[in-house]
């Protein structure tokens, strides 16, 4: 008999097989840093912060400076409206690498959100610089209008 199967007879005798599936251990969960990047951007895209965050601390305990990883946790706190923790998260990785337009983006929509537009604003208008999306510059002039820095 296969571990996990269980064989009970009932009064009839006639077996009943009760099957217990292994726990979900998430692939990303131990050891391998490009596993848990890629298991995290799955449940993220997937609309699932928390799990993401259950992957990704074990991961960045081991290695703390992978960008990588923090980015995803910083968008994983986004979605959980941890404002706080993802403006910090982005402004380290921002202060890290200015050119990062996603980052950059990222930490002004951060800023929106806690209603501190003139904190916004510089990193909305220099993403949309960066990337010419129009989506991006969207967002800056939404700001600029909010802020009444829109003449």
């Amino acid at each position: 008999m296969p571990a996990g199967v269980e064989v009970h007879m009932n009064e009839m005798t006639e077996p009943q097989f009760r099957v217990q599936a292994p726990a979900i251990l998430f692939p990303g969960a131990v050891g391998n840093h490009a596993s848990a990047y890629r298991t995290a951007h799955d449940l993220l895209s997937r609309r699932a912060p928390r799990e993401a965050l259950e992957v990704l601390e074990p991961a960045l305990e081991e290695e703390p400076t992978n960008r990588g990883l923090r980015s995803l946790r910083a968008w994983a706190y986004l979605m959980r409206a941890q404002l706080t923790k993802a403006s910090d998260e982005l402004a380290d990785l921002v202060a890290e690498d200015p050119s990062d337009a996603w980052t950059r983006h990222a930490l002004g929509r951060a800023f929106e959100r806690q209603s501190k537009y003139d904190e916004a604003l510089p990193h909305l208008r220099l993403a949309a610089a960066m990337t010419g999306d129009p989506e991006h510059e969207y967002d800056a002039l939404r700001v600029e209008r909010v802020a009444g820095k829109l003449g």
